[in-house]
């Protein structure tokens, strides 16, 4: 398998849907091989989506890399610059999986280890369904707190 690296840079437009606590917001991920643009969910997902956007703001991201890529399953993010250090770990989230948003394709959900509520900073965008992902009884899943609305071909290279 061919692991491909693609730097990101995440520039933020803030986009007021309605009037709620956290806001919907659109964001720019600026890599080598083009821009995906998301829209993340700020009502079903608010402590995702503010933290998320908390760390573009702290430009926690910056110089960051695309460090895992699984062809037909997902690509993964924010974890690792493009030296391969690993970026400072901070505080976890608790997991919002069971926000009516499933992992499907071209979703943005947060990484975690098998501690459900220890998502942080590394996402990954779904490049198929993967149902597989999402919670079920008696078990967590991945809180998915977006949607690839632009730059889907880009996600897929």
């Amino acid at each position: 398998m061919i692991k491909k690296i693609i730097k990101i840079l995440i520039i933020l437009h803030v986009v007021n849907i309605q009037a709620q606590t956290v806001k919907d917001e659109i964001i720019i991920i600026e890599t080598s091989e083009g821009n995906i643009t998301l829209h993340l969910d700020g009502k079903r997902a608010p402590i995702t989506v503010s933290n998320f956007v908390g760390l573009i703001k702290a430009n926690y991201f910056d110089n960051s890399i695309f460090h895992r890529v699984i062809e037909n399953f997902m690509i993964q993010g924010g974890g690792f610059d493009e030296e391969m250090n690993d970026l400072e770990s901070l505080n976890t989230i608790p997991n919002e999986s069971g926000n009516g948003l499933s992992n499907l394709r071209g979703t943005i959900a947060m990484a975690r280890t098998s501690e459900p509520h220890s998502a942080n900073a590394q996402f990954f965008i779904n490049t198929k369904d993967n149902r597989s992902l999402n919670p079920k009884s008696g078990r967590w899943g991945y809180a998915v707190f977006g949607t690839v609305i632009e730059g889907m071909e880009v996600v897929d290279k």
